[in-house]
This record gives C-alpha cells, sequence and structure tokens, in this order.
C-alpha cells in the first residue's frame, strides 16, 4: 500500500501571513525523503491553498508520484495535460466548502465528465474518480472509462465511532467490487493514526491519501516523525 502525502495545508499556513514560508515544495521533499510513496495536491478553482507555481515546482523538483486533485473543468483538464502527473483524481467541488464534502456525482454524471477522462488518460495519466464507497458508483466510475477509484473515507474516519464498522463494511464491500472490476482501488478523507490500520488491511486498497491529520500532527511531532508512523502502521496492517 502507497502513502500518498496531501500538502495543501502546509500551502494553507503559508497563505495565512503571505509570503514563502512554509514551503509546500519543501514538505513534499521532506515527506518523500522520510518515506512516503507519493505526493498529492489539490489545485482548487479559487487557488485557497495549492497555486500553480506550487503544483509546477513540485513536479520540477520533487522526484516523486504526483496524484494530482481537480475538479473536472475545462482549465483543469488543460493544466494537468501540460502538467503530466503520474495520476489525476477528480474530485467535486464548491466554492463554500471547507473541504471534500462526499463522493463526485456519478450516477448521473455531469457530460464534460467522460470527456475529462478521455482526454487525460490519452495523455498518459491514471485516472481516478474520488467517489462513496458503494458498489454502484465503483461500476460507473468502471463504465465512465475510469482507471481507478478513491472511495471516500470521511463518513467513515469523522463519523459517529458506534457507526464505524457499518462504513468499514461499506468501503469493503466498494473495495471488493472495484477489485472485481479489474480498478485500482485506492481511499482518502479524514484518516488519522486511530482509523487508518481497518483500511490500510484491506487488501485490495493499493493507496491511501492522507493530508490534513498528517499535516496537523506534524505540528507536534515533525513531518518526517508523522509520515515514518504512518507507514509503520500500514506495514503493520499488511
Amino acid at each position: 500500500m502507497r502513502l500518498s502525502v496531501n500538502v495543501d495545508h502546509v500551502a494553507t499556513l503559508r497563505n495565512a501571513r503571505g509570503g514563502h514560508f512554509p514551503s509546500p515544495v519543501d514538505a513534499a521533499r521532506l515527506c518523500i525523503e522520510a518515506g512516503a510513496d507519493g505526493i498529492t495536491v489539490h489545485l482548487r478553482e479559487d487557488r485557497r491553498h495549492i497555486r500553480d507555481a506550487d503544483v509546477l515546482a513540485i513536479r520540477a523538483q520533487v522526484p516523486c508520484r504526483l496524484n494530482f486533485e481537480m475538479a473536472a473543468t475545462e482549465e483543469m483538464v488543460a493544466f494537468a495535460e501540460k502538467l503530466r502527473p503520474e495520476a489525476c483524481c477528480i474530485v467535486p467541488e464548491k466554492r463554500q466548502e471547507l473541504t471534500t464534502e462526499g463522493g463526485l456525482e456519478v450516477l448521473n454524471p455531469n457530460p464534460f465528465l467522460a470527456e475529462a477522462i478521455a482526454r487525460l488518460a490519452a495523455a498518459g495519466v491514471e485516472v481516478s474518480l474520488f467517489i462513496e464507497p458503494d458498489p454502484a458508483p465503483v461500476l460507473a466510475a468502471k463504465r465512465l472509462g475510469a482507471q481507478a477509484v478513491e472511495l471516500h473515507t470521511g463518513t467513515y474516519a469523522e463519523g459517529a465511532i458506534e457507526r464505524r464498522p457499518a462504513e468499514l463494511a461499506r468501503i469493503t464491500a466498494a473495495a471488493k467490487a472495484a477489485s472485481a472490476a479489474g480498478l485500482l482501488c485506492h481511499a482518502g478523507h479524514g484518516l488519522s493514526f486511530e482509523t487508518l490500520p481497518p483500511i490500510a488491511a484491506l487488501p485490495e486498497i493499493a493507496e491511501v491519501s492522507i493530508g490534513h491529520f498528517l499535516i496537523s500532527a506534524s505540528v507536534f511531532e515533525g513531518l518526517p516523525t508523522v509520515v515514518k508512523r504512518f507507514k509503520s502502521i500500514i506495514a503493520a496492517a499488511r
């Protein structure tokens, strides 16, 4: 299982005061040196954290598997076609949300979504769709031409503790459906030291993307220490 570290909130902290510190590029480099398997960035349309220059600098300066999260818009597809990251994850995006609130609408998709997937695939990019953890969206992602899905783990990780077994069962069923459909399966959103182990134990899930908790814990423990701790959790679960 790969660990991809989302460095968006390093940029959030930088943007709070302006200037250049802390640098998401330096953060990405530290994560890879500490053993992370990839870097995730979400270039939002309003550029609230990561900016175009950050993405380009990470691509140029940090040898890594880059996962570029993006909305299905002409602007973002064109940017990704030039960037050519190893992977793109298409996510829903609303200006008023603090963070991504749920999975992409794939059962009744925006007409542009299929075109976006096709163009990214033609550029040699592994295309993933961020979806709710249920078999129906998994199969819809397959029909749309995606190569991978990322299962939304927010309800499991951030909801009531007593609901976790049921949510984990949903994620398990969706991961099995993805494997059966020939799709790569990833997972992410809200994962922490506490909530990662059951997800990491699912053999169908090849990658987890962790951002907010990891960056927040790094304030107290240091970025390399937290990356290594997450890698240890994954190793123990596998």
